[in-house]
């Protein structure tokens, strides 16, 4: 273990030689300062443990060295030993005040300025330990709940990779909607409208989240799933279920799992991301903005996924032509605000 080190401070050489040598007899390495600059410098570059500093010094007196020494992160935590030769009340009061630890007046008497040493050490040491132990336990808990929150996110993508194989979805098509996505939340962030709604992390949540938009198909047959005709009322309200299913399936964790932003916002997806901004979608029928912004997002960018791409039943649309089909449905089915973003950046869409 490293032998503790004492930082004195006085303008008085005799002061400094006295507290030298009962430092060294109470088994500490003192380091001697004159005065409050040479202190300040010697604990930017110097691990020091504790610090005696006299009060009455010229250009910067003790009180001031003190401020200075709890004003910086690295030093603050340093207990500080305040040494006068008037027994001053008013001292003392202002000494504890800016931060000091303890109070010794001159002459020294060795054996209480030893004893008084010891306590704060032995304080600091501890003091120390209790922070280490406590930053410990606070990467524990947080490695535990990533962890905890990973094995949730990974039962999720699992059944989700189910819902997507009863659909035909492919891997490709999930990735898309997840970066799409975050394309947009990014865009929008430099929105005057949305800047105050999507910080970083929400951007970071949304492109995790989005692909979970479909986990309630795992109850959907899949002759229903893959059908390529018209579907008949009947088989409308069971497709229309999922949304519900999916919701019942989070929320089980979502109880579990209060305040994790990924649980949340994918519930917010899976029930209503199939409402329209009119108010004639589904399973609730809510309108404008009370739909939440996350369903929204994905609701046109799960759209335009679905346009772009091959089905059983028609080609692939084009980019230009399938944000033109959509814009036909702004302000209808979709927020006419995330449209107009989504026309501005329909070139950076995958």
């Amino acid at each position: 273990m490293t032998t503790p080190k004492i930082l004195v401070v006085d303008d008085v050489e005799a002061n400094r030689f006295a507290l030298r040598d009962i430092i060294r007899q109470a088994g500490y390495t003192p380091v001697l300062t004159e005065s409050g600059m040479q202190a300040i410098k010697v604990l930017e570059r110097t691990q020091i443990d504790l610090v005696i500093l006299d009060i009455a010094m010229p250009e910067m007196d003790g009180f001031e060295v003190c401020r200075q020494i709890k004003e910086n992160v690295r030093t603050r935590e340093i207990p500080i030993i305040f040494t006068s030769a008037l027994d001053n009340p008013q001292d003392i009061k202002q000494g504890f005040a800016c931060g000091g630890a303890d109070y010794i007046t001159k002459p020294f008497v060795p054996d209480i300025v030893k004893a008084r040493i010891n306590i704060h050490l032995k304080l600091y040491e501890t003091t120390r330990q209790l922070q280490d132990m406590n930053h410990k336990l606070q990467l524990s808990v947080i490695e535990q709940l990533r962890r905890v929150e990973n094995e949730k996110r990974n039962v999720l993508y699992a059944l989700l990779r189910v819902a997507r194989e009863n659909a035909a979805y492919d891997v490709a098509h999930m990735e898309r909607i997840s970066k799409n996505c975050r394309v947009l939340a990014e865009t929008l962030q430099l929105t005057k409208e949305y800047a105050d709604l999507i910080p970083d992390a929400y951007v970071d949540t949304i492109e995790l989240a989005a692909p979970v938009c479909d986990i309630g198909n795992v109850a959907v047959p899949t002759e229903i799933l893959q059908k390529t005709d018209r579907l008949t009322p009947e088989e409308s309200r069971i497709m229309q279920r999922h949304t519900e299913v999916g919701e019942r399936i989070l929320q089980g964790i979502d109880d579990e799992e209060q305040g994790n932003d990924f649980i949340q916002m994918s519930r917010d997806i899976v029930k209503y991301h199939h409402e329209s901004w009119d108010g004639s979608g589904y399973p609730t029928g809510i309108a404008g903005e009370e739909i939440p912004l996350s369903a929204q997002i994905v609701n046109i960018v799960t759209a335009y996924c679905a346009l772009t791409e091959d089905r059983s039943y028609r080609s692939a649309f084009s980019k230009e032509k399938a944000v033109e089909i959509l814009g036909e449905e702004a302000g209808v089915k979709f927020n006419p605000a995330l449209y107009d973003v989504l026309y501005m950046i329909k070139r950076q869409l995958v």
